[in-house]
């Protein structure tokens, strides 16, 4: 099964490029994004993915503005053609590899529609290797990397439209792939129950004169089994950037030290504060203020409906939408989210966002069952 892609030097395996090395069906190959307003007006993000092994490829467009949240969905067949990045009318294009990329949705009937550009202002970081196992089999095993920029373009809902300027929407671009849990539920074998709690946060942060990242998983004691720490210096232009990878970048090892208050009743940052640390004794202190929610099913993550792999049809699209204020912050569905947040370390002011995924009982963050809600004062 040959691809364009078999014309470069890039092959791992004997394999054509178009045949995953592994056979999990879990595989996934993933383009997502997100974009923020400087003060927080807006957020929307961007998801594509490749699952090789279940042959199928979806997508989703989903902005929160207002108290309003709106979401594209598609979902198709995946095309044998790796480089098709395009489900009907939603249409991806890498204008450059590690460069700027275009997202086209054309006028459908769902009435959402965009033309947004991503334009990088740095290199790319590389995240570890994120590898997770329960009693049986492999869960997770992925790689991820991240660059930041801005975007800009405009994006039409609800008979409205909404200018995205380039000068005061961050962004950041994260494309990941391995194994990840995706598509139905697999059912078969003997019935287990060995399911473990699972705490996720990640804090991508613009600042002026650099970009930070800390992302940490921890388990119910409070263990981080897996952080991700390190900072890159932002250019003025993509014709700047020194590269994929920029030598003036800096990677730290060590735990992520955090106090996170929660809304009561919620699963939900109220305020924070987070301690990037390095194993050299370097520090930064950052304090959270939460301006905007975002909830991560508008991008396919644990939607009953649009979940990640699942198999709708040769070509679907959909669309939903919700007011935040009239859901349950404790269905599962719900509970992951990113939020747009102002950040302050001494002087200075960053805008970035805190992803936030908490399944199970926690010593860290004061939960005692599977999906009980925080308590006041805690």
């Amino acid at each position: 099964m040959l691809s364009k892609l078999d014309d470069y030097p890039v092959h791992q395996t004997a394999e054509p490029i178009a045949l995953t090395a592994s056979s999990d069906r879990c595989t996934y190959d993933r383009y997502w994004y997100n974009a923020h307003d400087r003060d927080g007006a807006f957020y929307f993000g961007v998801a594509l993915c490749r699952y090789p092994n279940l042959g199928i490829m979806d997508c989703s467009l989903s902005l929160a503005i207002d108290g309003q949240q709106y979401a594209f969905h598609g979902s198709r067949r995946a095309p044998a053609e790796p480089t098709d990045t395009s489900v009907g009318p939603f249409v991806l294009a890498i204008l450059e590899p590690m460069g700027r990329h275009r997202l086209t949705i054309a006028a459908n009937d769902t009435g959402i529609e965009c033309d947004l550009v991503f334009t990088p202002h740095t290199a790319c970081m590389e995240e570890g290797r994120q590898t997770l196992r329960n009693d049986r089999h492999l869960v997770m095993d992925a790689t991820r990397l991240d660059q930041f920029g801005r975007w800009e373009g405009w994006i039409r809902f609800e008979g409205r439209e909404l200018q995205v300027n380039g000068h005061t929407t961050f962004g950041l671009k994260d494309r990941s792939w391995g194994i990840r849990p995706v598509g139905e539920p697999w059912s078969g074998g003997a019935p287990a129950d060995n399911f473990k709690a699972l705490h996720f946060c990640w804090l991508p942060i613009h600042w002026e004169d650099q970009c930070s990242l800390a992302g940490w998983f921890e388990d119910d004691s409070g263990h981080q089994w897996h952080t991700d720490q390190g900072f890159l210096p932002v250019y003025s232009e993509p014709a700047a950037i020194p590269g994929t990878v920029d030598p003036g970048a800096t990677v730290w090892q060590g735990t992520v030290g955090h106090q996170v208050e929660m809304i009561p009743g919620t699963r939900r940052m109220r305020k924070a504060t987070v301690t990037m640390q390095d194993r050299s004794g370097a520090s930064m202190r950052v304090e959270l203020e939460p301006v905007l929610v975002h909830r991560m099913k508008g991008l396919g993550y644990q939607n009953p409906e649009w979940g990640h792999g699942k198999w709708h049809g040769e070509l679907v699209i959909g669309s939903e939408s919700w007011r935040d204020s009239d859901l349950d912050p404790l269905a599962l569905e719900n509970l992951h989210l990113q939020q747009v947040v102002r950040v302050t370390c001494g002087d200075r002011v960053g805008h970035g966002v805190l992803e936030q995924l908490h399944i199970g009982a926690s010593t860290s963050y004061g939960f005692s069952d599977w999906l009980d809600g925080a308590l006041p004062g805690s």
